[in-house]
């Protein structure tokens, strides 16, 4: 089903154009979405880049709750309802103001990070997923979603590169993300018009040429 019949999508009327990135810890997202964001910017677009969890300041505090190692205890469904009220906020504060005024939107993860990590990582399911989903994007939904997709092995080997240490999320055991990595190809099979999967493991350059023929066809 597409996206816009399955969600609501009734914010593009101005020329709006939602752009998600998702995938498992270490795939590159951050890179593509600034250099995608410094090509749409060469072409006259603007640009709202953002992240989840994160935004607007509310958000960002709930990011702190959810990738703090302290809180390794947290349940499946409080982390879920979490991401959904920051989601919310999100997309009341930043995503419906900048799609309206006609901007081009990049988001570092959106919904569909959980449905592939709370509703196949934790094992919460879809049919708890998708409806809180729905509710907290408000019709907000990507109009893209690109899927950078490698082996859990060789992102985390790409993560540990950072001068940082792993936070509750990343610290998950590794069949967790197997298990994360598997729902955004299961995603990808059943919303191929919307979810496209990209092979991460290559240079970030040529990643980067596909992404920007994928965001070229919806300009």
């Amino acid at each position: 089903m597409a996206a816009d019949k399955a969600h609501g999508n009734p914010r593009k009327k101005k020329g709006g154009l939602f752009v998600s990135f998702e995938g498992i810890e270490g795939c590159g997202k951050s890179t593509q979405v600034r250099l995608l964001a410094r090509w749409l910017k060469s072409r006259g677009r603007t640009v709202v880049v953002t992240r989840e969890p994160g935004g607007p300041f509310i958000s960002e505090k709930i990011r702190h709750l959810l990738l703090d190692i302290r809180n390794r205890h947290m349940a499946g469904l409080t982390e879920l309802l979490l991401l959904e009220a920051a989601r919310a906020q999100h997309v009341a504060e930043v995503i419906a103001p900048a799609l309206r005024r006609g901007a081009v939107v990049l988001c570092d993860r959106f919904a569909d990070s959980s449905t592939a990590y709370q509703g196949y990582g934790r094992g919460l399911g879809l049919a708890t997923v998708d409806p809180l989903n729905r509710i907290a994007a408000g019709g907000a939904w990507p109009d893209l979603t690109i899927v950078l997709d490698l082996p859990v092995a060789l992102g985390f080997q790409r993560a540990a590169k950072r001068r940082r240490a792993f936070d509750r999320m990343e610290s998950q055991e590794k069949k967790f993300h197997q298990r994360v990595r598997q729902g955004y190809k299961d995603l990808a099979a059943r919303e191929p018009g919307r979810v496209k999967l990209l092979d991460a493991s290559q240079p970030p350059d040529v990643v980067q040429a596909a992404v920007r023929q994928l965001v070229a066809t919806k300009l």
